[in-house]
C-alpha cells in the first residue's frame, strides 16, 4: 500500500480536484422497485449484477464543484507521492449533530488502495471531534465501490430519493454513529 497523506484542502487543490476522473466502474446496481397498494407504498432495493461493467458519471455538475466547495463545512485532500489521490467533502448541520459526506472522489489510478478508507476515516475524526453523533454518506445506487465502502465502515442503508440529483439517479443514504472524542 503507498503511503498516504491527508490534509485540510487549500485553494491551490482545487483545480487538480476537479481534474480528476470522478466516473465510477460498477458491476452491479441497487435497483429500486416500489409497490403500490390499497394505501400501502413499499420501496425494496435489491442488488442486479450487470452483463457488463458500467462506467457511471458523476452526478454533480464538474463546472460547479469549486462553488459547491465553497459551501462544505470541511474538505480533505489525500496525496500520494506529493499528486492528488482523491478528496472527500463534508457539511456539517449542527443543530441535527449530523454530518452528511457530499463527495468522497478517489482518483482512478488510486482507487482499492486504501485512499477511500483513509479519507472517510478523517472524515470520522472530524466528525466525531466537532460533536456530531452520525455521519451520512449519499451515493448514486448505481455506485457500488461507494455502497460497499460504506458497508465496510459499518454504515447502514437508511433511506433514499429518487429526484436529488440534477441526473435523476436514485440517491442512497448510508448512516451510521460516531462516537464523540
Amino acid at each position: 500500500m503507498p503511503e498516504i497523506q491527508i490534509r485540510p484542502t487549500v485553494a491551490a487543490d482545487l483545480s487538480r480536484l476537479m481534474a480528476l476522473d470522478h466516473s465510477v466502474q460498477s458491476e452491479a446496481v441497487w435497483q429500486l422497485e416500489l409497490r403500490r397498494e390499497a394505501g400501502q407504498t413499499t420501496a425494496v432495493f435489491r442488488e442486479v449484477r450487470l452483463p457488463r461493467s458500467i462506467s457511471v458519471a458523476y452526478p454533480r455538475n464538474p463546472f460547479a464543484l469549486a462553488d459547491e466547495w465553497s459551501r462544505r463545512s470541511m474538505m480533505y485532500t489525500a496525496s500520494v507521492d506529493a499528486e492528488p489521490a482523491g478528496y472527500v467533502s463534508l457539511l456539517e448541520r449542527s443543530m441535527d449533530s449530523l454530518v452528511v459526506i457530499a463527495d468522497l472522489v478517489v482518483h482512478a489510478g488510486r482507487r482499492r488502495q486504501g485512499v477511500g478508507s483513509a479519507l472517510l476515516s478523517a472524515a470520522h475524526e472530524w466528525s466525531a471531534a466537532r460533536g456530531g453523533r452520525r455521519i451520512i454518506f449519499e451515493m448514486q445506487s448505481k455506485n457500488l465501490p461507494a455502497i460497499r465502502l460504506a458497508q465496510k465502515f459499518g454504515y447502514e442503508f437508511c433511506g433514499y430519493n429518487d429526484q436529488y440529483y440534477r441526473t435523476q439517479d436514485v440517491t442512497l443514504f448510508f448512516c451510521r454513529a460516531l462516537k464523540s472524542s
